[in-house]
C-alpha cells in the first residue's frame, strides 16, 4: 500500500525548492555581475592614459619626371621595396644625346676658333716687338740727324697701329674663351638633363603606386611612382584639448592594431595647435562631431627597419599617450611587445 504524502510534507518540499531556486538565482546573478565587472576593468585605462582611434599613415613621395618625354623601363612594381638610390625608371634619351653631340660639336669649334686667335695674338705681338724697335732705332737717328722727323713720327704710327692690332687680337680670344665656356655650358645643362631622365628613390621606401608603364609618353612634372617613406610610419590620433594640451612632444606611446595580442612603442612627434573636427576615417561618430586636436604618434625607424615587411599603411587601430605630469606606467596589456622583438633605447 503506497503512503500518500501529508499537507505539511507537501509544503516543506515546495519551500526547499524555492530557497535552491532563490540561490542559483542570485548567484547567477552574483556571477553575471563580477563578469560584467571584470569585462569594464580590461578595457579601462588608467588615470592619466588617454587612447584615441586611427590608422597606419607614413609620408608620401611622388616619384615624377622633371622633364617630358617617353618612359624607356620601370623598374619597380607596386609593394616592392626600395632602398635610398635606387634606379626606379628611366626616360628615353635620344633626343638629348643628339643634342648634347650638337652642342659637344659646338664646344670643338669654338676652342679651335680660341686657339686660331691666341696664335693671331702671338703674331701681333711680334709684330709690335718689331714697331717698337724700328721707332728705338729712328728716336736715335733723329737725335744724330740722320732722319727726318717725318720718318720717326711714321715709326711711332706703325708702333701704335701695331699696339692696337694686338689689343684687338686679345679681345678676341676674350670673346672666343667666353663662347667656349658658353658652349661647355650648354654640354653640361644637356648632361643634367640626360642625368634626370633617370628616376631614383631619394629614401627607403615601399612603392604604393605605379603610374605609367614604358612607352607612355610622360609631361614634365608628371608622376612616374609613388612611394611611401618608411622612416616616416606614424598614427594620428584626436584628442580633445583637456587632454590635448598635457600630452607632451618626444612622450612615450603605445599602438596596439586591430586583432594584434601586441602593442607597438611609438612617441608623440606633434600636437597641433588647432582644433579641428576629426576625419571620416574615424570610426566613432561622435568623435567625428566634437573639435579635436590632432596628435601624431610616430614609430621609432629602428623598429621598422627591423619589420619592414610587417609595415602596412592603412591598418587600423588604437593609440594611446600619457598625460603628463607623472604619467602611470602601462597597463600589461600595453606592455607586451612583438614577439622576440628587443627593447632599445630608441622605443
Amino acid at each position: 500500500m503506497t503512503a500518500i504524502p501529508s499537507n505539511d510534507a507537501k509544503w516543506s518540499w515546495r519551500r526547499v525548492t524555492r530557497i535552491v531556486l532563490i540561490l542559483v538565482i542570485v548567484l547567477a546573478a552574483g556571477a553575471g555581475g563580477a563578469w560584467y565587472w571584470w569585462q569594464s576593468q580590461q578595457g579601462k585605462l588608467p588615470e592619466g592614459i588617454v587612447s584615441g582611434n586611427g590608422r597606419i599613415e607614413s609620408d608620401q613621395i611622388d616619384i615624377a619626371a622633371k622633364l617630358a618625354g617617353r618612359v624607356r623601363e620601370v623598374l619597380a612594381r607596386e609593394g616592392d621595396l626600395v632602398t635610398e638610390g635606387q634606379v626606379l625608371a628611366r626616360l628615353d634619351t635620344t633626343e638629348l644625346q643628339a643634342q648634347r653631340a650638337k652642342y659637344a660639336a659646338d664646344v670643338a669649334s669654338e676652342e679651335a676658333s680660341m686657339l686660331e686667335a691666341k696664335a693671331t695674338v702671338v703674331q701681333r705681338q711680334a709684330e709690335l716687338t718689331l714697331k717698337e724697335a724700328k721707332l728705338r732705332r729712328a728716336l736715335k737717328l733723329i737725335v744724330t740727324g740722320a732722319i727726318s722727323e717725318d720718318n720717326r713720327d711714321e715709326a711711332q704710327g706703325e708702333r701704335d697701329s701695331a699696339r692696337a692690332v694686338l689689343d684687338a687680337a686679345q679681345r678676341t680670344v676674350t670673346a672666343r674663351e667666353r663662347s667656349v665656356v658658353a658652349a661647355q655650358a650648354l654640354v653640361n645643362q644637356t648632361d643634367a638633363q640626360i642625368a634626370d631622365t633617370i628616376l631614383v628613390a631619394p629614401v627607403q621606401g615601399r612603392v604604393l603606386y605605379r603610374l605609367v608603364n614604358p612607352g607612355e609618353v610622360v609631361s614634365a612634372g608628371g608622376k612616374v611612382l609613388t612611394i611611401i617613406d618608411l622612416s616616416e610610419i606614424y598614427m594620428e590620433i584626436y584628442l580633445p584639448s583637456e587632454q590635448a594640451m598635457r600630452v607632451t612632444i618626444g612622450s612615450a606611446a603605445r599602438i596596439v592594431f586591430d586583432g594584434a595580442d601586441f602593442a607597438v612603442p611609438a612617441k608623440v612627434s606633434f600636437v597641433s595647435p588647432d582644433a579641428q573636427f576629426t576625419p571620416k576615417q574615424v570610426e566613432t561618430r561622435s568623435e567625428r562631431d566634437k573639435l579635436m586636436f590632432r596628435v601624431k604618434l610616430r614609430i621609432p625607424p629602428s623598429l621598422i627597419a627591423r619589420h619592414l615587411n610587417q609595415v602596412k599603411t592603412g591598418t587600423r587601430g588604437i593609440g594611446y599617450a600619457r598625460l603628463d605630469p607623472n604619467p602611470p606606467n602601462w597597463p600589461d596589456t600595453l606592455q607586451k611587445r612583438i614577439q622576440a622583438d628587443p627593447v632599445d633605447a630608441e622605443d
